[in-house]
């Protein structure tokens, strides 16, 4: 006896299994305790599934290079207070909270030669739905999800004592949230040292105006300023804790009032111009001058840059400029970032310098 296939038969068969699978939710019956993990043929599904995903979806959106190993510091210290109670670290296991989790997180050391670079930066990046695996906190910040996946590159051969000495340094990383200066200050040390001038990726923060330094932390605990490694962070301080740190670094020697260029200064050359733009701007496409906002006794929220490392004002002028494959209205529309993308790309690098000099 045969069954003849039709097209009602097919709709109904359809329908019927439909029904069949919202009664079952409906019934509450499937039990989605983690405690209970998935079944074998379920997790080789999903984990097949998932690495597919990773692998096309890297190979169509990641731009080489997808690791970068300048900064493993700060990567490091925040892979310390934010990933390693799930992954574990070289010398240090993972919270048996964390591995209770249906799926746990994988342990680093053992999987991550399993992935390629431009994977680890998906994976980084976007994050893993239906898993603790969150995406990085800012998006738009690449430099840190490269030296992220450069970290977690390198976690395979990593020792212990290789592994404290980036995350901790000679400090610690808190598990609470820090009310006193003195509680706070061995998280921001290792990353920007004893006294205030930081490692080579860091900002100059010693001698910055105090109000300028409280309001970048309300504005990355806010997410308001973009950076995983600051969001993360600052999320955990107080106002209090804020204000003290704030306080502190602007009464360590290092930056100090910015020496703005005469307006009449001339304008051949590089250097030159980046001083015509520091002193006049560049009228002709509405680039206002450095010194209208920079100058001794302007706002005292607006940063000192004398002193600065050139690389860190550059590459921030950079990122305001954005993705070139983005039309301007849908930039950043706050004043720095505008003014920024502003700036011609050839005189990124001589202007970074000329404000940096003391």
């Amino acid at each position: 006896m045969s069954v003849r296939i039709t097209p009602r038969r097919v709709v109904v068969t359809a329908l019927a299994l439909m029904a069949a699978g919202i009664a079952i939710a409906w019934s509450g019956i499937i039990n989605i305790g983690a405690s209970t993990g998935h079944w074998a043929i379920t997790d080789w599904f999903l984990h097949w599934s998932m690495r597919n995903t990773v692998r096309t979806y890297a190979y169509l959106t990641v731009d080489a290079p997808a690791i970068d190993d300048d900064g493993l510091v700060a990567a490091a210290g925040h892979f310390a207070a934010t990933c390693a109670a799930c992954h574990g670290a070289p010398g240090e296991r993972a919270s048996p909270v964390m591995q209770a989790s249906t799926p746990n997180a994988p342990d680093l050391a053992l999987t991550a030669d399993t992935w390629k670079d431009r994977e680890l930066f998906w994976i980084i990046k976007h994050g893993i739905k239906f898993t603790p695996m969150p995406a990085w906190p800012a998006l738009d910040r690449d430099d840190e999800v490269r030296r992220m996946a450069a970290f977690v590159r390198r976690l395979p051969t990593m020792t212990p004592e290789r592994y404290r000495a980036l995350a901790y340094g000679p400090g610690r990383i808190a598990g609470g949230e820090p009310q006193r200066l003195d509680d706070a200050l061995p998280d921001c040390e290792r990353c920007h040292a004893d006294d205030g001038r930081g490692q080579a990726d860091i900002p100059v923060l010693a001698g910055q105006k105090p109000a300028y330094l409280f309001a970048a932390l309300v504005a990355f605990a806010s997410r308001e300023r973009s950076s995983g490694v600051m969001n993360a962070a600052a999320a955990r301080m107080d106002p209090a804790a804020m204000r003290a740190l704030a306080d502190h670094y602007a009464g360590l020697p290092g930056l100090t009032e910015s020496t703005m260029p005469a307006s009449d200064v001339e304008t051949t050359g590089s250097s030159s111009s980046a001083e015509r733009i520091m002193a006049k701007g560049l009228p002709a496409i509405d680039l206002p001058a450095c010194s209208k906002c920079h100058a001794t006794g302007k706002r005292p929220d607006y940063p000192r840059l004398s002193g600065q490392k050139p690389e860190y004002l550059a590459a921030r002028l950079r990122r305001w400029h954005g993705d070139p494959g983005v039309v301007d209205a849908r930039k950043d529309p706050d004043t720095m970032p505008m003014i920024a993308r502003r700036i011609p790309e050839h005189m990124i690098e001589p202007l970074a310098r000329r404000l940096a000099q003391r």
